[in-house]
């Protein structure tokens, strides 16, 4: 069984957002391998969509607490799962990557990610498998930004200019194929060719 959770805030304001490219992410990836329609929960407070992938029951979480008590809702969708190390996935945004890269990794700290914090925090453990996606490093920043950095919030709820949607884009794809090979050959295959080909 996997329990793939995507990160970002819900509704149409926070909608195309970076911080809501896990959101995205795992939308795109339910589309492309014939998942249903996500459709809220009440109980767990996400909107969930489950298949079969693989030969592995699988399920699509996208928690709509807001993403710094993203960990609440993961904690009662895992609550009665039996799921191993490795069963449980997290894509999210992830600022210290450039824009269109991606790093897949296990077992780490939060790097000051509000979602992934409260997500250790509520289950309890950092090892599960995270599939960070890059929207934008210092390179990547003005000048204005890169001064100003206690406006990151700004900047991470902030949509992504025209400029880069195509890197943002690219990305998404990326971390699309890194799921399915994930879901398909194993963490240490997929770390093997994703984080490759993203340095």
């Amino acid at each position: 069984m996997f329990l793939i959770v995507g990160l970002g805030n819900p509704g149409v304001k926070y909608k195309n957002t970076r911080h809501n490219i896990g959101f995205d992410i795992l939308e795109i990836f339910g589309r492309k391998n014939g998942f249903p329609v996500f459709k809220l929960q009440k109980k767990t407070g996400s909107l969930i969509s489950e298949s079969v992938f693989g030969g592995k029951k699988t399920i699509l979480a996208l928690p709509q607490t807001f993403m710094n008590l993203s960990g609440k809702a993961v904690k009662i969708i895992a609550k009665n799962l039996d799921l191993k190390s490795g069963d449980l996935v997290v894509v999210h945004d992830d600022a210290d990557l450039p824009l269109g890269k991606i790093k897949i990794s296990q077992n780490r700290s939060s790097a000051g990610h509000k979602g992934v914090e409260s997500l250790i925090k509520e289950v309890g453990s950092k090892n599960f498998v995270r599939i960070r996606v890059g929207i934008g490093s210092d390179e990547n920043r003005t000048d204005e930004e890169r001064k100003k950095k206690e406006r990151m919030e700004d900047f991470v709820l902030g949509k992504f200019t025209p400029a880069e949607k195509s890197a943002a884009q690219k990305a998404a794809a990326l971390a699309v194929s890194a799921l399915q090979s994930l879901l398909e050959n194993g963490l240490e295959k997929t770390m093997n060719e994703f984080n490759k080909s993203s340095d």
